[in-house]
């Protein structure tokens, strides 16, 4: 990791946690927004954390592209959580062969830039 990309990673950590510490939830319930709060600083945490020993500068540029996504996202939409993916789990092959294999290259293609790091559920 160059010392660019390293500082870069580091501001964009800190954006979020200085987002995490003036977060309003929008019912404006004091436990909702702690409770909110606790959830960017959580996930904030774990991701970094769980990407720490990238090296690839591709592969930093998605997770930094990434984080800058969710934070736009939750701070237009006033939600700290993943919007959801609507992709059926299996919606047009069947279990086994090609198809399926397709399926699932079509589906990993056409996930969202802001949900690269959360598995399918």
């Amino acid at each position: 990791m160059t010392a660019a990309t390293r500082g870069k990673v580091l501001s964009l950590y800190m954006r979020v946690l200085r987002v995490a510490r003036g977060w309003q939830a929008q019912t404006a319930v004091l436990r909702d927004t702690e409770a909110e709060r606790d959830y960017i600083v959580q996930e904030a945490r774990t991701l970094f954390r769980q990407n720490q020993q990238l090296t690839d500068l591709e592969s930093i540029k998605k997770c930094i592209d990434e984080c800058e996504a969710r934070i736009e996202i939750g701070l237009h939409y006033r939600n700290p959580y993943p919007r959801a993916s609507y992709l059926p789990p299996m919606g047009l092959a069947t279990q086994k062969g090609r198809r399926f294999l397709g399926q699932q290259r079509l589906r990993k293609q056409a996930k969202p830039v802001y949900l690269q790091s959360h598995d399918e559920t």
